[in-house]
């Protein structure tokens, strides 16, 4: 790989957009860019008039560096990198025409999600499903929020992957003025705290709906970060910095951000909302929402201590009333 390598980006949504807009932006990247998205409508507005009608319209979209398409096919036979930024939940159905051999590619996840029915993450599934190999497979991980990269704010990413080599190109390609990286060969760790931290982040968001305050919820996060070592050690027991920015800090942004959708998803259920009109007066996708019943199902095998996870999982699935489970943790949590 280098400075020509083709770039595929697959997602049209607020991530993918930001992540488009540091591909765009950075200098180090050269590389010819493939956008594949699944709305021909969209693709014809931003044709004309350079910003994504649904998200972050306010990047600008340099449309003369790249080719946008709705031929998934198209996109990745012509890359030798793809970049996978759509919600966990609809990466099947994606994927659905995908007839391309992607094994000798590198698929870069920016997928914070488990894949529903397969109760996989994302570099398993594409392991397990379609032969890539995991050297192959990188990780992009925050703490990181699209609408702060469209507003240019200083933020941070960690590039996972097995072969370091490969996470390096990716951190390069996406390192910018306000984008600063770093590299992990832990690519368990990454993908499975960004799962989790998604379904905390609904905790937490219930919580503040219910009407708790910042004391509760710090102590609520401080064992929300226990609970991902304690799940990451038992799955993929290796030696980590659980408080990295990797794993605590995009615990703690996507807890306590204004952007986050599923801390917003969490607090409209704490203050009444069914999980259904929820998800429809947002019109986003809240990850944790999948991922809670998917990392529950998970743990069936393991057994790991996740009071937490838990009662978010009651919550959503299992209808029990909200204010009843919290209560209930108030007592699990110190």
């Amino acid at each position: 790989m280098n400075d020509k390598t083709k770039i595929a980006l697959l997602g049209g949504g607020s991530w993918a957009t930001a992540i488009l807009k540091m591909l765009q932006e950075n200098t180090k990247c050269g590389s010819q860019l493939y956008w594949f998205m699944r709305s021909s409508e969209s693709i014809e507005y931003i044709k004309e008039f350079k910003h994504n009608p649904k998200y972050i319209s306010a990047i600008e979209i340099q449309t003369d560096k790249m080719v946008i398409t709705n031929d998934i096919n198209e996109a990745i036979k012509n890359c030798d990198v793809i970049i996978l930024a759509i919600p966990a939940a609809f990466v099947k159905p994606a994927l659905k025409n995908l007839t391309e051999d992607i094994k000798s590619k590198v698929l870069v996840s920016a997928v914070k999600g488990i894949i529903p029915d397969e109760n996989l993450i994302v570099g398993e599934f594409f392991h397990q499903m379609y032969g890539l190999p995991l050297e192959n497979f990188v990780v992009i991980s925050g703490p990181c929020h699209a609408e702060e990269v469209a507003l240019e704010r200083l933020s941070y990413l960690t590039i996972s992957s097995l072969d370091l080599m490969k996470a390096e190109f990716v951190a390069n390609k996406l390192e910018c003025r306000y984008v600063k990286t770093s590299i992990s060969d832990d690519i368990y760790g990454t993908e499975y705290a960004s799962v989790l931290k998604n379904v905390f982040a609904i905790a937490a968001g219930i919580c503040v709906g219910l009407g708790y305050g910042d004391n509760f919820l710090a102590v609520l996060i401080s064992n929300a970060i226990q609970e991902i070592k304690r799940f990451a050690d038992t799955v993929h027991p290796i030696t980590r910095d659980i408080k990295s920015s990797a794993y605590l800090g995009d615990l703690m942004v996507t807890a306590y951000s204004q952007f986050s959708r599923n801390r917003t998803f969490g607090n409209m259920i704490g203050k009444g909302y069914s999980v259904k009109s929820a998800q429809l007066e947002m019109n986003m996708v809240a990850e944790g929402y999948y991922a809670s019943k998917c990392i529950w199902e998970i743990n069936r095998r393991y057994n790991i201590y996740m009071p937490i996870c838990e009662a978010v999982y009651n919550i959503l699935y299992a209808n029990k009333p909200a204010a009843f489970e919290i209560k209930l943790l108030t007592d699990k949590i110190r």
